[in-house]
């Protein structure tokens, strides 16, 4: 059976004017939308569980930006954690003393769907802000926020992502006193040693949730549904009978003294006591890129300013498709468009269903991806599309993805 989308926890927003809920629960599909105005994606029930924020494709939303001046980076010193002997094994209070200072809760929102919200979880890696989560809890976010051990929150802005790794990074300024948390190492850990893992559960908030189990395999692969209806395959992962609830994704599997060896990242619906997180040793270098600005997702790409479903995606209702006039399962409907990006200015609207991008065939958003990626912001590009049956065509100037 396939893993529940990896840890996110969708929040249930204030129920809407006319009685619109949003965003699903925790693990609940969201219901379906009778109004015209709410997101495509609400009535892909059976293909993208839970999921409550856009689907992020190279050419999709706008992640985490700060519209205001941009700040120098603030002097920081980081508050070390209590002496720990090396190879020291701590009790559980000893270990939360450690380790619970250096993990933050993460809240998310998509600016131009006000009832579209998330939580996951993080670390703090270094004293200049830097945070270590899951891709997909920031996933097609434009407002992120991070509340610290202390209670305290602040604005993040994403660094870089590895979506296919499932690994983003976001950096915080302006905060004091950050505690990195202490890498150790996954390759040596044991089937049977204890872990710890530690989250924002179920986005209760409030200080993390703790819960502690065994290693009972490593090295395990698994595929299952991203929030955009794909699919993403993860290896050398961590499987362990710590509770790991939606929510925890993004936060740390700890070893005995406290070292993260794990990114907590899944779950499996239905089973009893099996969770997995991400082996953190493989991590590292996609760590080192990322710090360097070299994600696969970074603030710099050029973004259309939309996010798509693909027509012939076979979860999607016969009356969606007839209510924008969809006859072919061709090329990608468009579901959001983000405003004053390079798509509103050209025109694009929900139910658009872009056909060809740059001469390019755009029946998979990994196409549109492809072209996207390979523009600068700045670039204007040509567009082929139908609007409710009808040829049109325009041209889009690309932004920046960090705006």
């Amino acid at each position: 059976m396939p893993p529940y989308p990896p840890g996110y926890a969708p929040v249930r927003p204030e129920p809407a004017p006319g009685g619109g809920s949003g965003a699903g629960g925790a693990g609940t599909p969201p219901t379906p939308s009778s109004d015209r105005g709410g997101r495509l994606t609400a009535a892909l029930v059976g293909g993208i569980v839970g999921a409550v924020v856009a689907a992020l494709v190279a050419s999709g939303l706008v992640l985490a930006t700060d519209d205001g001046d941009t700040a120098s980076p603030a002097t920081t010193t980081t508050s070390p954690p209590p002496s720990v002997a090396p190879g020291e094994a701590l009790d559980i209070q000893q270990l939360l003393d450690v380790a619970q200072p250096s993990v933050v809760s993460i809240d998310t929102g998509v600016s131009s769907q006000p009832g579209a919200t998330g939580a996951g979880s993080g670390f703090i890696l270094d004293a200049a802000g830097l945070i270590l989560t899951n891709a997909h809890v920031i996933q097609g976010a434009d407002e992120i926020s991070v509340t610290f051990f202390d209670g305290s929150s602040v604005d993040a802005e994403l660094v870089g992502s590895f979506p296919e790794d499932d690994v983003a990074m976001i950096r915080v300024e302006g905060k004091e006193d950050l505690r990195a948390a202490s890498l150790g190492s996954s390759t040596d850990l044991q089937v049977g040693e204890d872990v710890v893992a530690i989250g924002n559960a179920l986005g209760l908030g409030g200080q993390p949730t703790v819960t502690s189990g065994i290693v009972s395999a490593k090295d395990r692969p698994l595929s299952g549904p991203t929030q955009d209806g794909g699919t993403i395959e993860l290896d050398n992962l961590i499987q362990t009978d710590a509770a790991i609830n939606p929510g925890n994704s993004g936060g740390p599997l700890l070893n005995a003294r406290g070292e993260v060896v794990g990114i907590n990242t899944a779950v499996i619906p239905g089973a009893s006591n099996i969770g997995f997180a991400l082996s953190i040793d493989p991590l590292r270098p996609l760590i080192e890129e990322l710090r360097n600005g070299d994600g696969d997702v970074n603030p710099d790409q050029a973004v259309l300013g939309v996010t798509t479903i693909e027509a012939s995606n076979p979860d999607l209702p016969p009356e969606v498709l007839d209510q924008f006039g969809i006859t072919r399962p061709e090329g990608l409907i468009v579901d959001t468009v983000s405003p004053d990006s390079g798509a509103a200015e050209a025109g694009l609207q929900r139910g658009d269903v872009i056909l060809v991008v740059e001469g390019q065939t755009t029946d998979t958003q990994a196409a549109l991806s492809e072209v996207i990626r390979s523009k600068a912001p700045g670039d204007t590009i040509a567009i082929s599309y139908e609007r409710e049956g009808v040829p049109m065509e325009t041209e889009a100037t690309l932004t920046r993805r960090g705006g």
